[in-house]
């Protein structure tokens, strides 16, 4: 098919466009040739006809289909041409935000002005491992390629980033560097790239500046190096700089600045330390000022200064150096100031002596100021016969000065750099190295002078390189597939190369020119027009004599010769630098002294020494170095670069920058445009289109185009017979394509061809299958509506029928309505006339009554009025008359008195009146003698009464003085509370009966009362019962309305603290694998330590224990904090040096820590004793009663402690000495026979003495506690008798249970123990010995008695003060007592029994908790002291055991003793009994040697039981160092197991069962009820007995995390291969094809790594090999959940991550294919039971991610409906996966901007977080959950395949 035929109506094409470079536009009409213009239609509908060049025939490029639109790499287009990539481009970055895209080899990288979340760790590893073809594009990506190529060629690497100034070289290389530290080193950064990054400050501040395209461009090109060891680990970095813009430092152009350093120096010119450098702001210089704003927007030079100084400073550099390089910062600063004034006619000129800015500059630099003020304006000739000093021009000095400025900041441009260089060394030997070159773009401006013409040289060098090494490819490509091809023409810039740098080239003739003493950038210019004239390269400007044009492979550059020999010569008169070299600063001398030594290799913009050397012999220096040119320095070192980089291979990255305002995601083509020309991508795109540019592998060709196929060709079985069937029965010109062995290679164009063949027999076939499903919806609609016509008309005609029957029926009832109406009307009209005249009648009747009724009203008051005035007129003369009678009366009465009291009177003065007087009085004091008589008698009995009574008082008070105690313990003085109260009862019955009387009446209003508030409360529940019933219903309302809002809550609250709780677990877990690595790490140091050493540990002196021991032992009641401090000193001595040697600084601070303790211990005993003072003053009661049995254990227990702390003392100053003799013995007499047998007789005679020791002691206890008993009792009877003598009432008795009594038995027992140390032989331990040890003990107790009878007296003073407060404190506990029973008797008796019982509950209780407290007090302290004695006595046997040496054979033969003389054998007991010089076999066999194969005929985890068999039988014994030895073998020996084995599954979960399963067993038979809820009785009786395993446990806990990590690992590693090609890759439905129509090519790192894929069925199978093998192994299985959980969501990560990271597989295709799939492994979960483990809930992402590649993408419901699907994929990823979505086929659309746009506002309140890819190393909290075994131990059978003869069951 010829290529005009393409041009058909409705096919795309571009045409210029002076705006947009390049405009698309559709043909409206078929071009048919010989066509003078084509007909097109614009994107705005506009009409255009093209005009075409007939002679030439060039018509317009094709437009690629939508299909191939966004494509991955450019060379993949059907049609290649500068349109369809800058296109490309465009779409990938203004629609999908992708700004990195392919284009063969070549990574075209645009610079988005926007920080993006494509950086991270987690997308260096995803890129990690994969071939360079199978993600998207990536800077990390080509990295990987470079460093697979390394690895695999072992052939050194170059990465080359080019690019304009703020396209993004600098962070391109940056990130290519951390991603060869990451995979090179360790996963964070490492030292080198560190250090790098550390010297990106100094390289800023002192090589960037501020352009008129950039704020920070870099105005040196950089090639570091980084070298890799033979593991590919990075060991070392170099950096080489180039092109360094030296002119920059003494001239600016308009808008732009002087280097960085300059404006930093001068922003920090205020600081004390910068004070003599007198520098000021830049703007008073005139190096800093040329450009105009010294200042850049959003920059701080100060605070960079200080970056920079801290930068110096990592870099290691002095701070004397440091201040030298800102002296010679500032020296050149005042140098550009030097006022420079010219004479005789400007033929001469000086600077002033006096100028200042020239004194700086000499103090700053250290040199003569009288001589550099002469030779900076004259200059030497030197001649054959003299030398002449010759003055120089004001122009000429001008420039000297320029030039020595621009000297001086290169050479420490230079230095700083070496010293950099330094920092980077390495002493390791580099076996390859990838180089990271950092270089200028090709460059054009307006005005371009001589560094311009350097950068483009060296860039027509390297896109030489370029286009040879693209060449080189595309025909290696040709030959590996075996197909015929030509020599392909490229364009070749060698005769523009030659133009510059051949014989009488430019530069050779820019280098004579310098050499002539008058010669001008004129003359230079004109032997340029002459000599090149004719070249093709070469052109003349037609208005300009000093300017000439370089046609370039990018495009023609005008260059202005104007200053080109100045900038080649770059004159440095050798006075000056003369001057310098004699500085008084080595510093500055030094950086000049290299030139005579060195020849450097900066050029042009300056360069440091480079290490690669040519092949060539090196040129000899000459003696004048510094007058080289600068384009010969260049030439030299742009050919070592290029040799460097030829002996490498290449990977190219071309930046862009999009726009010059640097605006994010903005694309100006035109600025692209120039720059793709430039940088040579669509050099790459000729080239590849010259050739075969498309290339398909058959099945994927025969995959996307079997629709073309008929099916006499699909029958075939041979896919590569049938592609080539096709392609001759399509394309009918051979030349079109060629077929490969393995791909199909087509033309330019073909594949669009092709694919409009595919789209045109798609749409043929559309259109049937709409024409078919049209007709059928036309015949479906039809039949539905005739069915619904025929339903609508009988149901109307049925309506019709029923409205006539329903008018009728209403006629009829208005007819009856109207009628009763009207009779109703009349009716009511005759009864209301009939009601108004029966009420006139009444109304008129009732008036005539009234009247009537009221006149004899009237009449009756008026009789009332006249008989009550009557009445009162009677009385009124009734009352008149009484009054005078009774005046009258009393008149007469008067009378009648006054003669009787006359009468009377005369009476009176007679004498027998008197007489009849005494006769009265004396019968009166007869009876007053006679009563006072009779009270003195009954006085004086009252007096014998008053005395019998006082009697029978005290000697009640002293009964109840001795009941008093027991009364108190049970009802705290109730009792005496009711005597008190008898006579307030009586009195209180007689009020109590009329209260009776009161309750009756009170009871009686009560009960009505009652009645009525039953009545009122009935009513009140009938309303409640309402109530309730409402509030129900609002209930019901309220819950359905908030039940789903509320339920949500709640399982977010509960997500959260599941969240927060496995966080928290996860921390603890790292922990515990930081702790593993840092354990596994000593292990190793400890290995290679052995190997050095070639000998073992030596082992601490037994001595050093017992002194460690002593430390923890005093003779004081331990507390819990000492004991436990003593079990870890206990644990460490046990352990030994060798593995408490690195915790030795650990084992001080806990031995310094226990001595804190036993410090704060003693002054917490002084106050308890205190304490117990005072409570024993006030418990009076307690000390009168006789000393109680627990008082008694109390005092046999002190005295028992005391003791045995004092004997404990005494046997390890024995044992020490002992050991220490063994030792002096042994080192004398190599016999060891004589030495045991000595040792044994000691030993024996040791445990005789201890024995009777023993026993001796326990008599001596006994008689000491009975002595210190009879003593107490005499001394109580003494008390009680003086308190029986006395008559106070307020008498007491001595307090006999005093703090005096331990004390004095303390400082009985220490003389004890005095007198035991006085005897240190053991000959002293003899009966006699014990005597005198007794004697001694009762001397001291009569001593004590002795004393305790002398402070009686003060003591019963002392016991009666505290007795009196004793009785006040009772008399108010009384009073209290008698409130509560006050109110109590206000109670009811049923209340008052509850109320009594209550107190009675709570006194006891308090007494009970009090005594329990105190009993198990004592209980601890004395198992505390057994459990010592017995490690002390174990020590001793275990010292036996360790010293003495038996043979095999006498083992063998005490063994068969034993078995001799054993007992008849019991039932087994579940217990294994083994020697200690056989636990390495036991665990050799059991763990280091053993197979999982060897025990899967058994019990699952029988290594565990067997192990904790023998563990309880230690315990049984009470071996504590046998216990804490099998442990801790047995821990070592896992852990030496999964080291040997980490990578085997099967062993690692072997171990993990194992481990967890005796885990489990120790937590079963611990003896906490917790854990043994679930055991029956014969477990029960398995249990420990005697040690509390709970570190163990916690450690065995840790072993088990580490465990179940390395399983994941292990796992992870086997399946992360299968995912993406099980998962994601794999087609497990037929038909759905996801491969786009593209070229797709495959690098060189793919195709070595051959076909790999792995299918979703052998991914399966892998995870049905790990769950068979967890489950045979009896692995919990909550432990094998979590492990698929695990797994589950490595899956979920590993696939995710590599969907956000694959255009190709971002389709809906892929979207089917991977949701059913994960159906697939849905239902393995569910098949396996394992739908609880939460694996699928891990899956969610994935799922979503399926679910939206295949929703729709169009509306704002779509939008919706995805937003609230996709709630576990954060914002970033839906984004994502929307901008990489990709239509496999031409029908469907792409998602358009304006919806992503539309995702990212819902979403916009989401708080997601930042980064794009999920961790896929990230790893959940296990839990191992407490699973009890029902296997008992006695019914284990121990296989004689395990070789465990040794052990003997119990």
């Amino acid at each position: 098919m010829s290529t005009t035929q393409l041009y058909t109506k409705y096919t795309r094409v571009w045409i210029p466009d002076p705006d947009d470079v390049w405009r698309s536009a559709e043909i409206i009409k078929d071009y048919k040739e010989g066509d003078k213009s084509l007909q097109l239609k614009l994107e705005d509908e506009t009409l255009y006809e093209y005009p075409i060049d007939l002679q030439g025939n060039e018509l317009p490029f094709l437009r690629n289909p939508d299909i191939l639109v966004g494509q991955n790499d450019l060379t993949a287009l059907s049609y290649l041409h500068e349109p369809a990539v800058l296109h490309n481009l465009k779409v990938r970055f203004l629609e999908s935000n992708h700004i990195y895209t392919y284009c063969g080899i070549v990574l075209v990288a645009i610079n988005p002005y926007e920080q993006l979340p494509i950086y991270e760790q987690d997308v260096i590893y995803a890129y990690s491992g994969q071939n360079m073809g199978d993600m998207d594009p990536h800077i990390f990506a080509v990295a990987e390629e470079a460093y697979k190529q390394m690895a695999r060629e072992e052939k050194n690497q170059s990465i080359i980033v080019s690019g304009e100034s703020g396209a993004g070289k600098t962070v391109s290389a940056k990130y290519a560097m951390r991603f060869f530290a990451t995979v090179g080193g360790s996963a964070s950064e490492t030292n080198i790239e560190a250090k790098v990054l550390a010297s990106s400050p100094i390289m800023e501040a002192i090589g960037n500046a501020k352009t008129t395209r950039n704020d920070n461009s870099s105005r040196f090109g950089k090639y570091i190096q980084i070298g890799f060891d033979k593991r590919f680990h990075i060991i070392g970095a170099n950096m080489r700089t180039y092109l360094l813009e030296k002119s920059r430092v003494v001239f600016q152009a308009e808008d732009e600045r002087n280097y960085h350093i300059f404006y930093q120096l001068c922003a920090s010119a205020s600081l004390p330390e910068f004070k003599d450098l007198g520098l000021t702001c830049a703007e008073d210089f005139f190096y800093t000022s040329q450009g105009g704003d010294t200042s850049i927007d959003g920059v701080d030079d100060a605070d960079d200064f200080e970056k920079t100084r801290h930068a110096f400073t990592l870099l290691g550099v002095k701070e004397s150096h440091q201040m030298i390089i800102f002296r010679i910062i500032a020296a050149i600063l005042h140098l550009g100031n030097l006022e420079i004034q010219g004479e005789r006619d400007g033929e001469a000129c000086s600077v002033s002596s006096e100028d200042e800015h020239l004194s700086n500059f000499c103090s700053l630099l250290g040199v003569e100021h009288s001589q550099m003020q002469h030779w900076l304006c004259h200059r030497k000739l030197v001649t054959t016969a003299e030398t002449y000093v010759k003055s120089m021009s004001l122009h000429q000095v001008v420039n000297a000065r320029n030039a020595l400025a621009k000297h001086i900041y290169a050479q420490l441009f230079n230095w700083i750099v070496q010293h950099i260089n330094k920092a980077l060394h390495t002493t390791v030997k580099q076996h390859s190295f990838i180089g990271v070159l950092d270089i200028y773009g090709f460059e054009t401006f307006e005005v371009n002078s001589f560094e311009q013409f350097c950068i483009n040289y060296a860039n027509e060098k390297l896109q030489q390189q370029f286009n040879s090494h693209v060449f080189k490819l595309e025909q290696e490509e040709y030959m590996k597939e075996e197909i015929p091809w030509t020599l392909i023409d490229f364009y070749d810039n060698q005769p523009c190369i030659d133009l510059i740098e051949a014989k009488l080239g430019i530069l050779d003739l820019l280098d004579e020119e310098c050499k002539v003493p008058k010669g001008t950038d004129q003359n230079w210019a004109q032997k340029l027009y002459d000599r090149h004239a004719a070249s093709q390269h070469f052109q003349k400007p037609r208005m300009s004599n000093t300017s000439f044009i370089v046609l370039h492979f990018a495009d023609k550059v005008e260059y202005q010769s104007e200053g080109f020999l100045e900038k080649n010569r770059d004159t440095v008169y050798e006075e000056q630098i003369n001057i310098l070299k004699a500085s008084k600063y080595q510093m500055v001398a030094d950086l000049f002294q290299e030139e005579d030594t060195v020849p450097t290799t900066a050029v042009g913009k300056g360069a440091p020494r480079i290490s690669v050397r040519s092949a060539r012999p090196a040129f000899k220096a000459a003696n004048k170095e510094h007058r080289k040119t600068v384009g010969h320095q260049f030439r030299n070192s742009l050919h070592l670069l290029m040799e460097t980089l030829n002996a490498t291979t290449p990977h190219y990255v071309r930046c862009i920058k999009p726009n010059d305002e640097k605006l994010p995601f903005k694309f100006d083509p035109k600025r692209a445009v120039q720059q793709l020309r430039a940088c040579g991508v669509l050099e790459t795109i000729r080239i590849s289109a010259a050739g075969f540019p498309s290339r398909w592998s058959y099945p994927d060709f025969f995959n996307r185009y079997r629709v073309l196929m008929n099916k006499r060709d699909l029958s075939k079985n041979d896919k590569r017979q049938i592609c080539q069937t096709l392609l001759e029965d399509l394309i009918k010109d051979p030349d079109k394509f060629q077929f490969g062995r393995t791909k199909i290679f087509f033309r330019a164009g073909q594949v669009a061809y092709l694919e409009k063949l595919r789209a045109d027999k798609f749409r043929a076939a559309t259109i049937m299958i709409q024409k078919t499903v049209r007709g059928w919806l036309q015949r479906t609609k039809y039949q539905r509506l005739r069915r619904a016509t025929l339903v609508l008309q009988r149901y109307a005609r049925g309506c019709l029928a029923r409205r006539l029957a329903e008018h009728l029926r209403r006629t009829r009832a208005a007819i009856i309505l109207q009628k009763q109406y009207r009779m109703l009307r009349i009716r009511r009209a005759f009864q209301r006339i009939r009601n108004a005249t029966l009420t006139i009648q009444a109304f008129a009747r009732g008036m005539f009554v009234k009247r009537i009724y009221h006149q004899m009203l009237i009449e009756h008051k008026a009789i009332i009025l006249q008989k009550y005035v009557r009445g009162w007129l009677a009385r009124v003369r009734f009352r008149r008359l009484r009054a005078a009678a009774v005046v009258l009366q009393c008149h007469l009465r008067r009378l009648r008195a006054q003669r009787q009291l006359r009468a009377l009177r005369i009476e009176a003065r007679s004498a027998q009146h008197l007489k009849k007087l005494n006769i009265g009085m004396e019968n009166k004091v007869v009876q007053l003698q006679r009563k006072v008589d009779e009270q003195n008698k009954e006085y004086k009995l009252l007096n014998e009464q008053l005395s019998m009574l006082t009697s029978a008082h005290s000697s009640e008070v002293e009964k109840l003085k001795k009941e008093l105690q027991q009364y108190q313990q049970s009802q705290r003085g109730d009792d005496n509370q009711l005597l008190s109260l008898q006579g307030e009862m009586e009195q209180l019955r007689m009020e109590l009966e009329k209260a009776h009387g009161e309750r009756e009446v009170i009871e009686d209003s009560h009960g009505k009362e009652k009645d009525l508030l039953r009545k009122r409360i009935s009513d009140l529940e009938e309303e409640n019962a309402l109530l309730k019933q409402e509030k129900e219903e609002l209930n019901r309302r309220i819950l359905c309305q908030s039940e789903d809002e509320f339920a949500r809550n709640t399982v977010e609250e509960n997500i959260q603290m599941k969240k927060e709780l496995e966080e928290e677990r996860s921390r603890y877990q790292n922990l515990v694998k930081e702790y593993s690595s840092l354990e596994q790490r000593y292990d190793n140091l400890r290995d290679e330590m052995t190997i050095i050493k070639q000998a073992p540990g030596h082992r601490r002196n037994p001595s050093n224990q017992s002194s460690l021991e002593s430390d923890s032992n005093n003779p004081s009641i331990c507390t819990s904090e000492i004991g436990d401090t003593e079990d870890v000193i206990q644990q460490v001595e046990e352990v030994g040096m060798e593995k408490a040697a690195m915790d030795m600084t650990l084992f001080l601070k806990l031995q310094k820590r226990v001595r804190e303790l036993e410090l704060e211990r003693k002054k917490l005993q002084t106050q308890l004793e205190k304490k117990e003072q005072e409570r024993q003053k006030s418990q009076v009661i307690e000390t009168k009663t006789q000393v109680t049995p627990e008082h008694e254990d109390f005092a046999y227990n002190s005295l028992k402690r005391q003791e045995l702390e004092s004997e404990n003392k005494k046997l390890k100053n024995e044992l020490n000495e002992l050991r220490k003799a063994i030792a002096d013995h042994a080192t004398q007499n190599n016999s060891s026979n004589d030495m045991r047998d000595s040792y044994n007789l000691l030993l024996n005679q040791l445990k005789s003495a201890n024995e009777e020791l023993e026993v001796r002691k326990e008599e001596v206890l006994i008689l000491r506690s009975q002595i210190m008993k009879a003593a107490q009792q005499k001394d109580m009877g003494k008390n009680m008798v003086k308190e029986r003598e006395s008559i106070s009432p307020n008498a007491s008795w001595p307090n006999s249970d005093r703090h005096v009594d331990q004390e004095d038995a303390i400082e009985a027992y220490q003389g004890m123990c005095e007198t035991n140390r006085k005897t240190e032989d053991w000959g002293y331990l003899n009966e006699d010995g014990e005597l005198g040890l007794a004697y001694q003990g009762l001397k001291q107790v009569a001593r004590l008695l002795e004393a305790q009878l002398q402070d009686q007296r003060r003591e019963h003073e002392e016991e009666m003060e505290a007795l009196r407060n004793q009785v006040d404190l009772m008399q108010e506990e009384l009073e209290k007592q008698q409130q509560a029973f006050l109110q109590t008797l206000q109670l009811s008796p049923e209340v008052q029994v509850e109320f009594g019982l209550q107190q009675e509950i709570t006194r006891l209780t308090n007494e009970n908790l009090d005594l329990k407290e105190l009993l198990e007090k004592l209980e601890k302290n004395e198992k505390k002291l057994k459990k010592q004695l017995k490690i002390y006595m174990k020590k001793i046997q275990d010292f036996e055991a360790s010293q003495t040496m038996v043979p095999v054979e006498r083992r063998s033969h005490e063994r068969n003793m034993q078995v001799a003389v054993q007992r008849k054998e019991k039932d087994f007991q579940g217990m294994l009994e083994y020697y200690k010089e056989d636990e390495p076999l036991l665990i050799r066999n059991l763990i280091t040697d053993l197979k999982p194969q060897a025990v899967s005929a058994t019990v699952p985890c029988l290594p565990a039981y067997i192990l904790y068999m023998c563990i309880r039988h230690a315990d049984y014994i009470n071996d504590d160092q046998k216990v804490h030895s099998l442990l801790t073998s047995t821990i070592n020996g896992v852990k030496k197991v999964l080291k040997k084995h980490h990578d085997d599954f099967e062993m690692t979960s072997f171990w993990l069962a194992n481990t967890c399963r005796l885990l489990h067993c120790l937590k079963q038979y611990s003896g906490e009820e917790g854990f043994m809820t679930q055991n029956t009785a014969k477990q029960n009786e398995h249990c420990l007995k005697n040690f509390d395993l709970t570190e163990y446990r916690q450690v065995l806990g840790h072993l088990s995390i580490q465990i179940y990590q390395q399983l994941i690992n292990i796992a992870g590693g086997i399946l992360q291969p299968m995912i993406v090609p099980a998962v994601l890759e794999n087609e497990s439905i037929q038909g759905l094809s996801s491969v786009k129509p593209m070229g797709y090519r495959k690098y060189s790192s793919a195709v070595a790594e051959g076909d790999s894929s792995y299918s979703l069925d052998e991914m399966i199978r892998q995870l049905n090999t790990f769950h068979s093998i967890m489950c045979d192994q009896g692995l919990d299985p909550e432990i094998i959940q979590q492990v698929f959980k695990q797994l589950f969501y490595m899956i979920n990560a590993v696939a995710l991550n590599n969907l956000l990271l694959r255009k190709d597989v971002c389709s809906w295709s892929t979207g089917m294919q991977l949701r059913f799939n994960i159906s697939q492994l849905e239902e393995w979960l569910r098949g396996k039971n394992l739908q609880q483990s939460g694996a699928a809930q891990t899956l969610e992402p994935l799922i979503q991610a399926a679910q939206l590649l295949q929703l729709k993408k169009k509306t704002s419901e779509d939008a919706e409906a995805i937003c609230s699907l996709c709630t576990s994929l954060t914002t970033q990823q839906i984004v994502k996966i929307l901008n990489l979505y990709t239509p496999v086929n031409e029908f469907e659309e792409r998602v358009t901007v304006a919806f992503i746009r539309n995702i990212q506002k819902h979403l916009q309140e989401r708080n997601d977080p930042p980064q794009l890819l999920l961790d896929f190393k990230h790893m959940f909290p296990v839990l191992f959950p407490f699973n009890p075994s029902a296997i008992t131990m006695d019914s284990i059978h121990l296989p004689a395949s395990l070789n465990l003869d040794f052990l003997n069951k119990v």
